[in-house]
């Protein structure tokens, strides 16, 4: 009778302690040294500001400007891989590939296409209607005065009788410049003898440029 009662307090205790044996050994995960390279769409340049996060245990870190990340996580952990403008992905740690894990992540872009929008000058369709039909087209006077306003030689006179501006003055002060410093050691050349001057100057006289402008 006192055996009988030994062997079902020992079976008791087994059954009892069983549970707490495991429970310990699930605790107890294995630390694992995850580590890798995040890699755009080209799978040659790195993406720095990529997060490698566990969102259970709240750990994580960041990918640096060449898209390397070191962590230790541990196996069985849920991690995910998320950065702006790419796909969030996420995996399961496994917990068979040693204690040192290298990993090549290659992020795919996510593409947002928005809806057309239209914007209007006016908030609705009738006011716009209202205001095209009243705009006032220009009459025959103001077509005369368009025109007489784009005259060819209205155009010349003016284009002609326009000072120099800051950039051609500059433009010229160095050619002037340029000039002086190639004719340095020459004897000054006499303008009556170069017949480019004398082309210039027959051009200017049929143009009428020496005429008197009142």
């Amino acid at each position: 009778m006192g055996l009988n009662k030994t062997l079902i307090l020992n079976f008791i205790f087994i059954i009892l302690i069983i549970p707490v044996f495991d429970s310990f050994s699930q605790g107890q995960k294995k630390i694992i040294q995850l580590s890798g390279v995040v890699v755009g769409q080209d799978s040659i340049s790195g993406v720095g500001g990529v997060h490698i996060y566990v969102p259970k245990a709240g750990r994580g870190t960041t990918s640096n400007p060449y898209g390397y990340f070191a962590m230790p996580v541990l196996a069985k952990d849920s991690i995910i891989v998320s950065a702006i403008g790419y796909q969030k992905q996420s995996f399961i740690m496994p917990g068979d590939k040693g204690v040192s894990v290298t990993l090549f992540i290659e992020l795919k872009p996510d593409t947002t296409v928005l809806p057309e929008l239209e914007i209007f000058p006016y908030p609705t369709e009738e006011l716009f209607k209202k205001a095209v039909l009243a705009v006032e087209l220009p009459n025959r006077r103001d077509l005369e005065n368009l025109d007489k306003s784009l005259d060819k030689d209205l155009l010349r006179r003016m284009y002609n009788n326009e000072p120099m501006s800051a950039n051609m003055n500059y433009k010229y002060f160095m050619d002037q410049q340029m000039l002086a410093t190639s004719t340095k050691y020459q004897l000054p050349s006499n303008p009556l003898l170069n017949p480019f001057a004398w082309v210039k100057f027959i051009k200017a006289i049929k143009r009428g440029d020496f005429k008197r402008k009142d």
